[in-house]
């Protein structure tokens, strides 16, 4: 089948932190309500906000006197994850009524691949759309955005491009004058990086970029040049995968290589940590739990020194990975000797099921100081889902590092 005969979907929840809360509190619909970490803190930071406080331009991840200051009679709530979980699934399990293949992205989006099946619900994807955004909200209460397109990229710029409660089509017909106008930043994967790069180079919308030359592209940005070349050409291809049939990862791991060589505890244990978050991440994004945690060291001289260790309960957290990492480093390290670059790997790894039942066999005491540390980084990943992984960060960043 010709790819621009596929028929994606890309469903985003709209302010799912939010509206979720708000099921449990109907009399605050109309009034600015936002989720924030902590609401006793005045340095609390916002998590989400309904429509009416974005009506007062309230930020995500901005301090709660920040968004105070802008709207005195914001209502704050604090967040519940286990519940966005359960009706992250519910949702899910709507969209599976209509195909198998269904792609969580994140916690509130998934794409769905109806290529197979649209004939089954009467042949017209919007109409498909629209009763999917009409069940969820007759049996949930949520609302949310969809996007109707032949690839990936494209369905997810038509849920983002009418908000809220709304199915916008990118058809193979309509594409450019949909697409092609929006600022570059819209495209999927151009962060602030790439957009500062892009701008120097006088390129501002999505059609500017297609319209480069894949080269320059190239030389601009690396592999990522070439394939958002493909992104913004219509020429994406990637498919929409089943949850059954991802291959099972590994081993989940990150590295970098400092412009300065590391020569104390201090500067170790802030690039060790950096690392961690990132690995931690990824293991939550995947449903993943670590039992172990391995450790390279690379000296100047290009010589590397390798650790590993189990640790007594698999996790997803960062502070387990830093300081199970650590540990490793101090058995095998000692400053100054200088570091050229530390790889953290995530090790043994077991899907999510599986992990809590070991989990509940030693948690003992620490349940309760677990609790909030996972807590601590789902928000954080949560912030980070809507606005890049550079949003915000544990500590304070080793401003000399390249990834390798």
């Amino acid at each position: 089948m010709e790819a621009q005969n596929r028929i994606i979907l890309h469903c985003d929840l709209n302010s799912f932190f939010a509206s979720v809360e708000l099921l449990s509190h109907p009399e605050l619909k109309d009034v600015p309500v936002a989720v924030c970490g902590d609401p006793q803190s005045r340095h609390g930071i916002i998590l989400a906000k309904n429509e009416p406080a974005k009506k007062f331009h309230i930020q995500t991840a901005e301090t709660i006197w920040q968004a105070k200051k802008k709207c005195p009679d914001l209502v704050l709530l604090p967040p519940h994850h286990d519940r966005y979980h359960i009706y992250s699934r519910k949702v899910n399990d709507i969209y599976e009524r209509y195909t198998d293949l269904v792609e969580p992205f994140s916690i509130d989006e998934s794409w769905l691949d109806l290529t197979g099946s649209l004939h089954l619900f009467g042949g017209d994807a919007k109409a498909v759309a629209d009763e999917i955004r009409c069940r969820i909200r007759e049996e949930l209460g949520l609302t949310v955005s969809v996007g109707v397109s032949f690839n990936k990229i494209f369905a997810k710029l038509g849920s983002d491009y009418k908000k809220p409660d709304a199915t916008t089509v990118i058809s193979p017909e309509n594409w450019k004058s949909i697409v092609w106008p929006l600022p570059v930043g819209a495209l999927l994967f151009v962060g602030k990086a790439a957009q500062t790069v892009l701008h120097q180079y006088g390129i501002e919308t999505i059609g500017q970029l297609a319209a480069c030359k894949p080269d320059m592209l190239e030389s601009l940005l690396g592999k990522m040049g070439l394939q958002l070349y493909d992104y913004a050409n219509g020429l994406e291809r990637a498919p929409v995968r089943a949850r059954d049939d991802r291959e099972p990862v590994k081993s989940v791991g990150n590295g970098t290589t400092f412009r300065k060589d590391l020569t104390t505890r201090d500067q170790v244990r802030t690039g060790i940590a950096l690392l961690a978050d990132s690995v931690a991440m990824r293991l939550r994004a995947a449903g993943l739990y670590a039992g172990g945690v391995q450790v390279t060291i690379r000296t100047p001289d290009f010589k590397n020194k390798q650790r590993q260790k189990q640790f007594p309960a698999p996790t997803h957290l960062m502070r387990d990975l830093t300081d199970g990492a650590m540990e490793l480093v101090a058995a095998s390290w000692k400053p100054p000797e200088p570091i050229r670059m530390l790889t953290i790997t995530a090790i043994n790894l077991s899907p999510e099921d599986v992990a809590f039942e070991q989990v509940d066999l030693f948690a003992g005491d620490s349940v309760p100081r677990k609790e909030k540390q996972e807590k601590l980084e789902t928000t954080m990943d949560a912030i980070r889902g809507k606005f890049g992984t550079d949003a915000i960060r544990f500590g304070n960043p080793i401003k000399n590092e390249e990834k390798s």
